[in-house]
């Protein structure tokens, strides 16, 4: 029985051991804790639109939020058919689960959009320009679809955010 390679297997198992030894502290203080940088990329037309082509970051702990839809307000009263009401809901939804990791709808640096009528676009985004400062909105993809996985709903928003101290 040849021993090289045993050995070989044995010499990439403790390799392995110390790369994730060394890299997954290092990985975890990124991603936990400190102060997030943010750098908003804006073009002529996306100020109007409100949202940014790009947003880079750097520093904090990355949220990824599930997709978001609101067919009742938090009151238990129906907003089936009221797309102004539910895209309200949805972004205070969102706020309420970001505040659990310390955040708030500022700490959004994405956001996939999906709604179910293209009427209802320039609406969404005129309700998105009041829950950000100017100039720093999320980057974001405004999305049509056939329809959503439950009747009453209108859109459906799912955000990524970065958390951290200042």
């Amino acid at each position: 029985m040849n021993a090289k390679p045993i050995i070989e297997r044995h010499c990439l198992v403790l390799l392995a051991i110390l790369v994730l030894t060394v890299t997954v502290p290092g990985l975890a203080n990124a991603q936990g804790a400190g102060a997030v940088s943010r750098e908003y990329l804006t073009l002529d037309g996306t100020e109007g639109r409100a949202y940014s082509p790009a947003v880079a970051t750097q520093g904090g702990k990355t949220v990824w939020l599930a997709g978001v839809t609101a067919t009742v307000n938090a009151d238990g009263s129906s907003l089936a058919g009221d797309f102004e009401a539910q895209t309200h809901e949805i972004f205070r939804v969102i706020e309420e689960r970001l505040v659990t990791f310390g955040g708030t709808l500022a700490d959004i640096v994405t956001m996939t959009v999906y709604i179910g009528d293209t009427r209802y676009g320039d609406p969404f985004i005129d309700i998105r320009a009041t829950k950000f400062e100017p100039g720093h909105y999320p980057s974001s993809a405004l999305i049509t679809v056939v329809g959503f996985a439950r009747p009453g709903i209108l859109l459906e928003v799912k955000a990524t955010a970065v958390v951290g101290g200042s």
